[in-house]
């Protein structure tokens, strides 16, 4: 057999294997919208189900042995799953605009491509398209590896009645995009101030005599660029692709490690999925060890307190309110033991959801 019927041959076999993912996706589909049917003479059935997501994403890593990564892997199930909810019911998930942000590329990696999006002006706009009703879901960033908190999120959670209904965590890649095709012509760059600061050493090693011109987004940086000559923007690869801008420079972050994290916002927070985290405000009484006693529950009953946060309750001066996540769902008896304990102690608590844990 020569070399090219060997390839023939193989690529045959691809065709066969695509025939046959092709029908079993359909398969999938079409049950899936047969729950979807069921799901519709229960008032309480709810078409997206984050936790049953998740549990199907971690099987598929768990099994995957190659040769993709389970990133990847995960990636295709993903898709596959958006693809499937959208012929159940179409699902509006709101954001913290413009298209092409890395809050866009959160809401892209959580729910998949197959979903209507609705980009917001502010995070304040983000919570009231989901209030209203006018998004399903909305996605809002919490907390940056390196700038820490975003306290306009974990203030709304104060007198909002949203829960928290997932995570995402983003990898923040920066790319310096661009029309022009050496970095000697650019004479502009056009970013968000809080990416001309995670690139300010690359930026001052590769373009220290350029202007830097900080703008609302990385996605208004790449519209800039396309309109002026001489200029580049630090924003995302899917950005460039938005705008039609080639990569003059990739991964220009100074920190490797940058990453942000997201959360899910809706009307309600899902079931246990095996491996979650909760979420909650709470206030200590104006006594002495106030805050110790806080904590102790978590202590004795052996749970993993992932973060804490203060910020000022907004009632009186001085006073202030504690951001907590735990390892762990509000309805396991552990937890639900320790948030009872916590409550006879608390001069204030409020659970924010329990979700499950971002995946990647």
């Amino acid at each position: 057999m020569s070399h090219h019927d060997k390839i023939r041959k193989w690529r045959d076999r691809i065709d066969a294997i695509d025939v046959e993912i092709h029908d079993l996706i359909n398969d999938r589909v079409r049950i899936a919208q047969e729950i979807a049917r069921l799901k519709s003479n229960d008032p309480e059935g709810d078409f997206y189900r984050p936790e049953r997501e998740a549990q199907i994403l971690r099987k598929v890593m768990e099994r995957n042995q190659g040769p993709l990564s389970d990133e990847a892997v995960a990636a295709l199930f993903r898709e596959i799953m958006s693809a499937a909810l959208a012929a159940e019911l179409p699902v509006r998930i709101g954001y913290l605009g413009p298209e092409g942000t890395y809050s866009h590329a959160a809401v892209l990696k959580h729910f998949g491509k197959f979903i209507d999006t609705a980009p917001q002006m502010t995070i304040d706009d983000v919570f009231r398209s989901v209030e209203k009703g006018e998004s399903n879901y909305g996605v809002v960033p919490v907390e940056n590896s390196i700038e820490g908190v975003v306290t306009h999120t974990l203030d709304k959670f104060l007198d909002t009645p949203l829960k928290i209904s997932g995570e995402v965590r983003l990898r923040i890649r920066h790319q310096l995009l661009s029309n022009e095709n050496k970095l000697e012509d650019v004479h502009t760059v056009y970013a968000h101030n809080q990416s001309l600061a995670q690139c300010r050493a690359w930026l001052g090693t590769n373009l220290p005599t350029v202007r830097l011109e900080a703008v609302s987004s990385n996605a208004e940086a790449a519209k800039l660029v396309t309109e002026h000559d001489h200029a580049a923007a630090i924003a995302s690869t899917y950005a460039g692709e938005l705008y039609a801008l080639e990569v003059l420079a990739g991964d220009i972050e100074d920190n490797p490690s940058n990453t942000t994290r997201f959360l899910v916002i809706g009307q309600q927070s899902p079931p246990p999925s095996g491996n979650d985290k909760s979420s909650l405000i709470v206030a200590s009484r104006n006594q002495p060890g106030a805050l110790h006693r806080l904590l102790t529950p978590f202590a004795e009953h052996g749970i993993s307190m992932t973060r804490i946060e203060s910020r000022p309750s907004r009632q009186a001066l001085w006073e202030y309110v504690f951001f907590i996540d735990i390892e762990g769902h509000q309805h396991d008896p552990v937890i639900r033991d320790a948030l009872a304990q916590l409550e006879g102690e608390a001069a204030f608590l409020k659970m924010l959801g329990s979700y499950p844990m971002a995946i990647l």
